[in-house]
């Protein structure tokens, strides 16, 4: 029962993080749209990808039903668990300075003076292409989020929670976005990526060895012990490299 509860728990807590991640990133583009062209076209842009999301959501989910457990699960971990370690590589990086922090407010200005330059020579065709910004934007981010949606809560039946929590960060975004008319360049990113990929990849771990039937001591608990695992390795891994960079600094 308390495994179930860690379980369902974690799972709620991932996809909500990682969904407030993508949906943020998905905001900048379509706010640099809008601020370039209208809302119109960003608005088109971003309905348009959301249609798209729904329909291959609704064409995957009676695939999924019809994949053996065992099979799903070790496919699921295995890409749940490389999407992980993607995320965390990235956060510890930027945590030790050896790449730049994501800042939403500098992607917002790249994105806005990419659409100013085309429009320079595209004028006729600048509402497609930022219409296509838009789509692509919410697309993406939107894969990605369903693919965590599925990947953290197959086979568990909590798909309804996992998915609300989703919509929920999903929503609270564009609620802010819209209010505010702003990336949301104070959203703490990169320890919210930190956070995820932690998550993400202790998910991952846990599918794929269900995927092989090892039956993992304290079943469900052993999410919470393989991510103080990932968490403990990757602050570890922050420090190491904070400590050669003052090293060669010296």
């Amino acid at each position: 029962m308390i495994g179930s509860l860690t379980h369902a728990g974690s799972a709620v807590t991932a996809a909500f993080l990682a969904s407030l991640v993508e949906a943020v990133e998905a905001l900048t583009i379509v706010l640099a749209v809008a601020t370039v062209r209208g809302w119109r076209p960003a608005g088109l842009g971003a309905i348009a990808g959301l249609v798209l999301l729904a329909v291959i959501v609704a064409a995957l989910g009676p695939l999924l039903d019809r994949v053996p457990l065992n099979l799903l699960q070790l496919a699921i971990g295995i890409l749940l668990l490389l999407f992980g370690m993607r995320w965390l590589r990235k956060a510890i990086l930027r945590a030790a300075g050896i790449i730049p922090l994501h800042d939403e407010t500098t992607i917002f200005a790249s994105e806005t003076a990419e659409l100013r330059e085309q429009a320079r020579h595209h004028e006729l065709r600048l509402d497609w292409l930022a219409g296509l910004a838009s789509f692509k934007a919410v697309l993406l981010e939107g894969l990605e989020v369903v693919f965590i949606v599925i990947a953290i809560s197959a086979g568990r039946g909590t798909l309804v929670p996992v998915s609300i929590a989703a919509l929920a960060a999903c929503l609270l975004i564009a609620a802010v976005g819209f209010l505010v008319h702003r990336p949301l360049a104070r959203v703490p990113e990169n320890m919210l990526k930190f956070a995820v990929g932690v998550m993400l990849s202790a998910f991952g771990l846990f599918w794929t060895g269900e995927g092989f039937g090892v039956a993992w001591p304290g079943a469900d608990l052993a999410i919470v012990a393989f991510a103080a695992l990932f968490l403990a390795t990757g602050l570890a891994a922050v420090a190491l490299l904070n400590r050669r960079g003052a090293v060669t600094l010296s």
